[in-house]
């Protein structure tokens, strides 16, 4: 007979809001320094115009930035407040 072994649970069954949701932002031709820092510090918890000019840095020397982790609902809304400010994202990933 095989052995059935169960795996523990991570968080509730269904919910899928686990932490270690990743916003990504790509870098692109049509984005400057100072916009993808104003809409960092603006748009994401923690991240003020100083640091929004490291991570446009990084995003631009590296081809992207992971900007916020965390849970998927605010992840999500983070994502979109970047996208509509012009920024170009990558799709959520789950890390």
């Amino acid at each position: 007979m095989s052995q059935t072994i169960e795996r523990p649970r991570l968080g509730g069954p269904g919910s899928g809001l686990g932490g270690g949701w990743k916003v990504i932002v790509r870098n692109d031709d049509h984005n400057t320094f100072d916009g993808v820092a104003s809409a960092l510090a603006r748009y994401v918890p923690g991240v003020s115009i100083d640091q929004g000019y490291a991570l446009a840095d990084r995003i631009h020397t590296t081809g992207l930035a992971i900007v916020w982790t965390g849970q998927k609902e605010q992840a999500e809304l983070y994502w979109e407040q970047l996208s509509d400010a012009g920024l170009t994202m990558a799709p959520l990933e789950k890390g």
